[in-house]
């Protein structure tokens, strides 16, 4: 009896090392996969066309310490660029917006309205090519979105 009680609590706590360590392992693997930085000499080439500035604020409804953004969009005819930094997770894309959202079910909602940009591949400063396709005046708005677990992450109104 008191072998089958070490071993019930042995496995227990192996199990919640394993379980924890995948947890963690998610959670960092895009961290370790982000490629660097752009270099600033590209940022402020990308910079020079800029149309629009869009600062991230602090109280969307739905970012929380998990889920949040900090910095500035830049907004040209060819490129947005953003300075600042984002939660680490994974699967992140950048969309536009007609309408400025701080929620999931409004994302949800007002997603088949949307466009995407792009790819998102680095929690810092990054520039992402704008689609010959996409007129930036149609929209007002930048939305940071996760779509592996379908999490608001950051948005940005840029025009009213």
């Amino acid at each position: 009896m008191k072998y089958i009680k070490r071993i019930t609590l042995l496995a227990i706590s192996h199990l919640v090392v394993a379980v924890f360590a995948f947890l963690l392992g998610i959670y960092s693997l895009p961290i370790f996969m982000a490629p660097a930085d752009i270099s600033s000499g590209a940022l402020a080439l990308s910079i020079k066309n800029t149309r629009y500035l869009a600062t991230i604020a602090d109280d969307l409804i739905d970012s929380d310490w998990l889920h949040w953004g900090k910095g500035t969009f830049s907004i040209g005819d060819d490129y947005i660029v953003f300075q600042g930094a984002l939660a680490p997770g994974p699967d992140y894309r950048l969309y536009l917006s007609q309408k400025f959202i701080e929620t999931e079910s409004e994302f949800i909602q007002l997603k088949s309205s949307m466009v995407e940009v792009g790819k998102i591949k680095s929690f810092g400063h990054y520039v992402l090519p704008l689609g010959n396709d996409i007129n930036v005046e149609k929209y007002n708005s930048v939305v940071i979105w996760c779509e592996a677990f379908n999490q608001f992450i950051t948005a940005a109104q840029f025009k009213n």
